[in-house]
């Protein structure tokens, strides 16, 4: 097995632990800098012998460059969902927290379970997935102003800066959504799946460009409750023996990002889409809200897209109803 590093992240550096040749176990800090990820790796190289499996929390952007240094570098890289380390690190019963120490118990972590391997997403749906992101801070900093705007209404030197300020946000929207759609246009792969997805009643380009960018890059290693998991539309049922019932819910591990831009295709495709409005009509009759149903169709039209783009065939209602 491949020796174990632990990477606790933070913004400006990051403390490693590594399992070395002699048995023992090493620590070092380096800045989370290009220049610190080169020094990672001469360090790393100078301690143990060929690649070791790196095992880091899910951090955002702190961690994405470190994780692709150390992948293109031939290294396995594990990026772990904190939870979980939290939880790890509960049942060792720690009571002591610094860099340091976290660092050894993902290092203890990644020995224990072996996390799966993260698959860097290509290129072109990394620079994608840095458009769409960038769209929706732009669309929530717009909305924000916008609030501001209702809160100031007799303030007229306050209400011109807000307006300018939308106007600007406006603009840059516009502007970045054009490049996502030239960006998409010049990479067939991306165009193809987005054409694909598109066929699905209820799914828009924009729609389209946000499941590309979120879900679908690394559709090849991905299961499609993998996916409803992640966009989180995975149902959390909390039942214990005869007396606990607990009224169902969505698991909060999901993305709230994917779940706010799935909304309104799941409320068009209730009215355009007939799989989506044969399965709304059988929960209805079975008593379930209109909330229960637009969720339904939520995780439904994921369903479907990840069938579109596995099978590389347009949307067939009558495939789609016979399932």
């Amino acid at each position: 097995m491949l020796p174990v590093l632990g990477i606790d992240l933070a913004k400006a550096k990051y403390d490693v632990a590594l399992q070395c040749r002699d048995g023992k176990n090493r620590h070092k800090a380096f800045p989370n800098t290009p220049e610190g990820h080169t020094g990672l790796l001469a360090w790393i190289g100078r301690q143990v012998d060929g690649p070791v499996h790196a095992c880091l929390e899910a951090t955002g952007p702190y961690g994405e460059a470190v994780a692709l240094a150390l992948a293109d570098a031939g290294h396995t890289v594990s990026i772990v969902n904190p939870l979980a380390i939290k939880a790890y690190g509960q049942s060792e019963l720690s009571r002591a927290k610094t860099d340091r120490i976290d660092a050894g118990l993902l290092l203890r972590y990644g020995v224990a379970q072996r996390p799966s391997a993260w698959v860097p997403l290509p290129p072109d749906v990394r620079a994608l997935q840095a458009l769409v992101r960038r769209v929706v801070a732009l669309q929530e900093m717009r909305e924000q102003e916008r609030n501001r705007l209702e809160a100031y209404p007799t303030a007229d030197v306050v209400r011109q800066s807000i307006q300018d300020v939308l106007a600007t946000l406006t603009d840059e929207i516009a502007r970045l959504r054009a490049q996502i759609q030239h960006h998409v246009s010049q990479h067939p792969g991306l165009r193809a799946q987005r054409d694909l997805l598109t066929t699905i009643p209820g799914i828009g380009k924009t729609t389209a460009e946000t499941l590309l960018a979120e879900l679908f890059g690394p559709l090849s290693c991905a299961s499609v409750k993998q996916l409803v998991a992640l966009a989180g539309l995975a149902p959390r049922v909390h039942e214990s023996g005869a007396s606990v019932r607990g009224r169902g819910s969505l698991s909060p591990l999901g993305t709230r990002r994917l779940r706010k831009a799935l909304y309104f295709p799941a409320v068009a495709a209730l009215r355009c889409n007939p799989v989506i409005q044969a399965m709304a009509e059988r929960l209805a009759n079975r008593g379930k809200c209109n909330m229960v149903i637009i969720t339904a169709a939520m995780r439904r039209l994921v369903h479907l897209a990840f069938g579109v783009l596995k099978s590389q065939r347009p949307f067939d209602p009558s495939i789609a109803l016979s399932d």
